[in-house]
């Protein structure tokens, strides 16, 4: 993984190139942020950059013998560790042939998408007593090739009590060249004493011109949409390729919410409840998909009415719609909209009975909306 592979981010990639030339390297970081932000890559890539044999200003070589190992995850100085389903795996090494098909088809993937990979009937994965006492083992020993060892924790907010608390000592007085990078969500989920003896490093959203050039590659969707998705995506690659995924049902998500917004204007109670019904009826994701959309549309409602549509990104489709529909929501009924659909993509996640979910919601609408 070379830098030059990293969707935006060149604030953080200068970052790490300076403490490889200023060799003024933490010896524990933590990565934070969410997976589509990029951290996992930047992370490799930043490994890469310190093994290289013949790195330039920008980047490393991607072609010397230190590079082509850590591409193809081989490099017996670089050593990983991450959440497995202790009943099938035990420890991190176990699944190793997986964790490297997985980085090799995306290093963009979240914590879903890897358990999707290891186990069928994706049980909580962790990070147990018996990988602590692994990580220890691996760095005691000396480097193989006379560098820096290198240790990746992917999810350490997953490591057990046990396991965090048996890796305190070795992060905080590692041997010498030693490096640990922990890649996190939340930094609050993790035990604050490791959180302490780390360097953190906050990965924020990719920026909006950067997800747009790189979405740009795929030439089945227009810009219009593209700009519609990444105001969506809130600088979130893999959120962005799910919209990506799903840019056919874009008519279908905005024909739905047209629909909602008008028999709920009328105050139709028969056509509420038959748009009820036919929500009930799709996938939950495309349920949390949608309530997504209908957010993304509220928000733009508001720009539109109070910037003259000048930072709206809407497609040519939802632009002629909110021509007509922006000026009914407002400050007013603003805050009720976004925590209505909010609420109920939260409770859709918890397994909540949409029938009566989108009832409700359909009734809340038809209020909210006549007080604009």
């Amino acid at each position: 993984m070379q830098f030059k592979d990293i969707v935006g981010q060149h604030e953080l990639k200068r970052h790490l190139i300076q403490e490889v030339e200023k060799e003024k390297i933490s010896h524990a970081q933590l990565f934070l942020g969410n997976p589509g932000y990029g951290g996992l890559p930047l992370a490799l890539a930043f490994i890469q950059y310190l093994f290289c044999e013949n790195k330039n200003a920008t980047d490393s070589c991607g072609l010397c013998p230190s590079c082509r190992k850590v591409t193809e995850l081989q490099h017996p100085d670089l050593h990983f560790s991450f959440p497995v389903v202790l009943s099938s795996y035990k420890k991190s090494d176990f699944a190793l042939v997986h964790w490297r098909d997985q980085i090799k088809e995306s290093p963009y993937f979240s914590q879903n998408d890897w358990l999707r990979r290891i186990d069928e009937k994706e049980r909580k994965p962790t990070i147990g007593t018996d990988e602590s006492q692994e990580i220890i083992k691996k760095l005691t020993l000396k480097s193989y090739e006379g560098g820096y060892k290198v240790m990746l924790i992917w999810m350490a907010e997953e490591m057990n009590t046990v396991c965090s608390n048996k890796l305190l000592k070795i992060i905080e007085e590692p041997p010498p060249k030693t490096l640990f990078i922990l890649l996190s969500e939340n930094q609050d989920t993790l035990l604050q004493t490791i959180v302490s003896r780390t360097q953190i490093l906050k990965i924020p959203r990719i920026n909006s011109d950067d997800l747009t050039s790189y979405l740009r590659k795929d030439q089945t969707v227009s810009l219009s949409n593209i700009e519609s998705i990444v105001a969506r995506a809130e600088g979130d690659l893999l959120k962005a390729q799910e919209l990506m995924g799903t840019h056919i049902e874009l008519d279908e998500n905005r024909e739905m919410f047209i629909q909602l917004m008008r028999v709920c204007f009328k105050k139709d109670v028969i056509q509420m409840l038959d748009w009820s019904d036919d929500i009930a009826g799709i996938t939950k994701e495309r349920q949390k998909i949608f309530l997504n959309y209908s957010l993304h549309m509220f928000r733009q409602s508001i720009l539109r009415n109070y910037t003259d549509h000048q930072l709206t990104k809407v497609s040519d489709e939802e632009e002629a719609f909110l021509a007509k529909f922006a000026k009914f929501v407002s400050g007013n009924n603003l805050s009720d909209f976004m925590k209505t659909f909010s609420d109920a993509h939260y409770h859709i996640e918890r397994n909540a009975n949409t029938k009566l979910l989108f009832t409700d919601l359909c009734f809340k609408v038809m209020r909210f909306i006549h007080v604009a």
